[in-house]
């Protein structure tokens, strides 16, 4: 109970939040700005409006990830409001999950406002809705939810800008790291490959999360893809909020 009343706190204060609400207005637009660029590409309108749709849902999704999950720590610290929360009979790890499920629960929500868009925008374009985009988008949550682990992590022990920059870069590395893995066992150097093969492991591979190109080119993906991904996902993020915990825990408030 302790955790779900810091959740839905945290759910109503991001909600509140000015860059959430910016951020969900934009992709709103984007989505529907999309059937503006599908009519300028002939004979290829509903895949333009497929691809940006679920690029906005996806992008604008990991923004709201990054930028208000980086200051949820740091946020409570600042306003001296954890202080009065770490007094009560509350465990710290239950202030640190119920931040991160708080913020996952208002990019959950942001993420039904802009797929039912995105659905009206194919369904308009009489495009046809299969269970890949559900999916799709489903990847696309376990993802975000992974950047969030991410951001929540940083802001345990960076500041909200340091946080901000550590998570972005992850995110990149993150998307490369098949690269890195690749990169690591050609080369010749064996700091190279040992560092490669290294942040391969530790690094989230989100890749695993981006089908957007298969599913706007109706390419079929195995289910077990999809299984094998969400179980990734969420082993990640639970690992990811056990260690937030244990720096939060040791961490000096005063």
């Amino acid at each position: 109970m302790k955790t779900w009343a810091i959740c839905l706190n945290t759910f109503r204060e991001t909600v509140r939040d000015k860059v959430f609400i910016l951020l969900v207005v934009f992709a709103l637009v984007m989505i529907v700005a999309s059937r503006i660029f599908g009519f300028l590409s002939i004979g290829q309108e509903l895949k333009i409006v497929e691809d940006l749709g679920l690029a906005s849902i996806s992008g604008f999704s990991l923004l709201v990830a990054i930028f208000v999950g980086t200051t949820l720590v740091h946020k409570e610290i600042d306003k001296r409001s954890v202080y009065t929360i770490v007094s009560k009979p509350i465990q710290r790890y239950q202030f640190i999950i119920g931040k991160y499920a708080g913020l996952n629960l208002t990019i959950l929500v942001n993420m039904v406002v802009m797929g039912v868009f995105f659905y009206v925008s194919v369904r308009l374009m009489h495009g046809t809705w299969s269970s890949q985009f559900d999916m799709a988008i489903v990847l696309m949550y376990v993802e975000v939810m992974v950047v969030t682990g991410l951001a929540l992590l940083f802001s345990t022990f960076a500041s909200p800008t340091l946080s901000a920059i550590f998570t972005f870069l992850s995110y990149i590395a993150g998307h490369l790291s098949n690269d890195m893995m690749f990169f690591g066992d050609r080369s010749q150097n064996v700091f190279v490959s040992i560092t490669s093969t290294a942040l391969y492991y530790v690094l989230p591979n989100l890749s695993k999360f981006n089908v957007k190109n298969e599913v706007v080119h109706g390419l079929l993906i195995p289910t077990s893809f999809y299984i094998y991904s969400i179980l990734y996902g969420l082993l990640y993020c639970a690992m990811l909020v056990i260690v937030s915990s244990f720096i939060f825990e040791r961490k000096n408030l005063k």
